[in-house]
């Protein structure tokens, strides 16, 4: 029954981890009863370095290379020291490794500053001398440029979108001195405990070993390919792929039709483009509130059933568009086909290659792929170093909102161990951003959202809202304290206790224009729309799955936020450069709502009607 239970619970992620079922009792048995028993078989040995005067043959040169620790400190292996050595046949052969600390990416500076003993635990594993009783930050920057050795990882498969974001987590003394090799006699793999909710870390051995023989695991295990594997090994491997070019073409057609597939999406067929009476009432079916409380134009009503909507205002994605235009091709829906392209940031920066060239468009930062385009970005990192260039990158997760799980950093072992933890994308931070003087702080960041409605992919119709929000840091802009949330990010509206700076588009502008007087706004602005045109023609230029789908029944509005960056003309004038850092799909319009009571009339009667007499809205293309 116990087993039953255990499986019950963990048979999924026991498979996924391709723990042997031979070693499921034994290790169900082991967690009840916390029995943490590897020290009956192994032990840690430390490895002398070698004097450089004495005499040692290559081979052994060789051997000191491999077993180079992580940290800077002496070296460690872990070897077999039960005399009868270790059966792999053997159901008992599956050990628990305890984490000596778990952390999530942005507290850990806090952290270590705070709990008593973690700072002098983690530079002792790390091999950081550290002395003295209160933390210094000295010792602190340390710990946290070498964890990117130890750290492992894991993300909770429920709950709210806080409390998936990725946890990461440094094994014990013992777990974090297992080296790694290429042909391992282990495998380990985290495990969250339900019944404790706890993780540990369970430890199985690939092999029979002898006694004296060394326990190694595959830092990059499930890595095949030789080129990739020496990227993400490179934290514990220091190498150079600067021979690998920084080209990033875009993908091929297959990596589209793959995204279509998993989408599960199903495009449209074609249809004529429907008429309508000049005096039609429509039905709209809505599950979004903000259109229900503020949408009062005469020619919109509400109605509860789907069945006979003539407009379907969907606030999660639509997927079956071949059934819709198959048998009701004349209900217009607030979707396009494929516009994931958009708004998924890896499908953005690729379809953004179309207006750009391989480093992209000058209004998008040089972004890559961590998951298929890893080699290009560490050479394009080794080269900025080389050359001295600014390497400050942001690390984002493909599809997550609201800043969660975003880094920035300079330290490339910390962006390759990224990419271990969910999708990614990595974006050249913007060093020199326009910065805007607040009175209270002083010169901060601030990033601009724009509402675009998208009428109609081909011919490219595209609307710019009147109006504009503003997001603003709370702290003076500088290029330190990386893990600072409110130096660095905007994003205010979601972090309990933290200020949240509003300001009116219409004060903006000329408090903007008094602090850049040779800028104005109406100058800035044309340059906006022009990215954003450029943008949606190099999403519309190709048919779908390659670009967003010209369904003739398709409308929408999305949310582009951007900043600007100081960058200079090709005839060498500084100029403010627009940088488009995402596309927001079915965005919160609440503030929008709150001060424009208009807004959805205004947006209904662009999209829907195609009148835009006495709407807030300016045509883009």
């Amino acid at each position: 029954e116990d087993l039953a239970a255990f499986v019950a619970l963990h048979g999924a992620a026991l498979r996924a981890s391709r723990v042997p079922t031979q070693y499921w009792e034994s290790l169900s048995r082991k967690l009840r009863g916390e029995i943490f028993d590897a020290g009956d078989y192994f032990g840690i040995m430390q490895v002398e370095e070698v004097d450089e005067e004495e005499e040692v043959d290559e081979e052994m040169e060789e051997q000191f290379k491999k077993k180079a620790n992580p940290g800077n400190g002496p070296c460690f292996k872990v070897i077999v020291t039960n005399e009868n050595g270790l059966q792999a046949s053997n159901p008992n052969s599956v050990f628990l490794i305890d984490h000596a600390w778990t952390y999530r990416a942005e507290h850990a500076r806090h952290q270590l500053r705070h709990v008593p003993g973690l700072l002098h635990r983690m530079a002792n594993l790390m091999g950081i001398p550290f002395h003295g009783e209160v933390p210094d930050e000295g010792s602190i920057e340390q710990v946290l440029q070498e964890m990117w050795k130890y750290s492992q990882t894991y993300q909770l498969s429920q709950g709210t979108a806080e409390e998936k974001v990725p946890v990461w987590y440094i094994m014990d003394e013992f777990g974090s001195r297992i080296q790694h090799s290429d042909q391992p006699s282990f495998a380990a793999a985290p495990l969250f405990y339900m019944p404790q909710q706890i993780a540990y870390t369970v430890l199985w051995p690939l092999r029979d070993l002898e006694t004296g023989d060394e326990v190694t695991r595959d830092y990059a295990y499930g890595e095949t390919d030789r080129l990739i594997r020496k990227c993400v090994l490179l934290p514990w491997v220091p190498t150079e792929v600067l021979d690998v070019s920084c080209f990033t073409p875009e993908p091929p057609d297959e990596h589209y039709q793959a995204i279509l597939a998993e989408n599960k999406e199903k495009l449209p067929v074609a249809i004529n483009p429907p008429v309508y009476a000049k005096d039609k009432v429509f039905k709209v079916f809505t599950d979004i509130q903000q259109v229900l409380n503020n949408l009062t134009h005469p020619r919109f009503v509400f109605t509860d059933n789907e069945g006979e909507a003539d407009i379907l205002y969907n606030f999660s994605h639509f997927k079956d568009y071949r059934k819709l235009s198959e048998e009701r091709p004349e209900v217009m829906v607030n979707q396009f086909p494929c516009e994931n392209l958009l708004t998924v940031k890896d499908c953005l920066a690729s379809i953004a290659r179309r207006a750009g060239g391989p480093d992209g468009p000058r209004w998008l930062p040089r972004t890559f792929n961590l998951q298929t385009e890893l080699p290009q970005f560490v050479s394009c990192f080794q080269q900025r170093d080389r050359r001295g260039e600014d390497n400050h990158w942001i690390c984002k997760p493909w599809n997550l909102a609201r800043s969660l799980d975003t880094h920035i950093t300079n330290n490339l072992n910390s962006i390759i161990r990224h990419r271990e933890s969910s999708p990614k994308v990595v974006c050249k931070y913007i060093e020199e951003p326009v910065l805007f003087e607040r009175e209270d702080v002083g010169p901060v960041k601030f990033d601009v959202r724009y509402v675009v409605l998208l009428r109609s992919a081909r011919p490219l119709r595209l609307y710019s809202y009147d109006v504009f929000w503003l997001r603003f840091s709370n702290r003076a802009f500088s290029l330190d304290d990386l893990d600072d949330y409110e130096k660095h990010f905007t994003v205010m509206n979601y972090a309990p206790g933290v200020t949240l700076k509003q300001v009116h588009c219409e004060d903006f502008i000329p408090l903007f224009e008094k602090q850049y007087p040779e800028y104005p706004w109406t100058t800035v602005q044309a340059s906006i729309f022009k990215a954003f045109a450029e943008l949606f023609q190099a999403a519309t230029s190709k048919p779908a799955p390659l670009g967003i789908c010209d369904y003739p029944s398709s409308r929408a509005i999305y949310a582009i936020d951007l900043m600007l960056k100081w960058d200079t003309s090709r005839d060498g004038k500084r100029i403010m450069q627009p940088q488009i850092l995402e596309v927001n799909f079915n965005p919160d319009c609440d503030r929008a709502c709150k001060y424009h009571p208009t807004f959805f009339n205004d947006v209904f009667s662009t999209l829907f009607l195609d009148e835009t007499d006495n709407c807030h809205v300016t045509r883009i293309v």
